[in-house]
């Protein structure tokens, strides 16, 4: 599976904001985005000059891609997807994105990050209704039953990473029992129910796409 090894903190700071991709540490004072100013390479002059609107559009594409770990092919397919699906096509993107096992393991705090969380689905850690799915693009649905192996249930980063469920809680489309590594999905979300995504305007990258 294609996946993206470079510097994941340069990410964030070409997008000029957080998108979690190393867990802990984003939340933490070690984060590169709080400490620095501008995108990387960027000089003053590059920094003060007025964005074009491809410029504007391309950059919204670029953040909603990074933050869910995708390369562009897959993301494009995810939006072609989309498209044929009824309704407003960049909430349908948006929802198809949220509906992903990895973004869902994450969700349910098995994972620090979306990365981490696409490792563990990979590895053969993570069950759907039971069997087990090694897709991190598999598409979950309303009642559908999330869990870790047994096997895996031991191992550290997990256990770490649900301490965030009893600070936080889950996503209320979502329902978690920390004790049995367990979550089902109550709903499938709506675009309203993402408030972590309120700063991305979904129509930009229609508009991007449909040039």
């Amino acid at each position: 599976m294609a996946r993206n090894i470079g510097p994941q903190c340069r990410l964030c700071r070409q997008e000029e904001v957080k998108l979690y991709l190393k867990g802990d540490r984003c939340k933490s004072d070690k984060c590169p985005i709080t400490k620095r100013r501008g995108k990387p390479g960027e000089g003053l002059r590059a920094r003060n000059k007025k964005a074009s609107d491809y410029s504007v559009q391309l950059r919204e594409k670029q953040k909603l891609k990074r933050l869910y770990g995708m390369l562009e092919t897959q993301f494009r397919i995810f939006f072609t997807r989309a498209q044929r699906l009824k309704g407003v096509t960049g909430e349908n993107l948006i929802v198809m994105l949220e509906r992903r096992l990895d973004n869902m393991v994450y969700r349910m705090h098995f994972a620090p990050s979306r990365k981490a969380a696409r490792q563990l689905v990979l590895h053969g850690h993570i069950r759907v209704n039971g069997r087990k799915v090694g897709i991190p693009s598999y598409l979950v649905r309303e009642g559908d039953e999330v869990d870790v192996q047994e096997k895996a249930k031991k191992i550290v980063s997990i256990k770490d990473s649900l301490k965030e469920y009893s600070r936080s809680g889950v996503s209320p489309w979502l329902e978690v029992d920390p004790d049995r590594l367990w979550g089902k999905v109550r709903a499938v979300p709506r675009r309203a129910d993402i408030p972590d995504l309120a700063d991305v305007n979904e129509q930009l990258i229609v508009e991007l796409y449909s040039k």
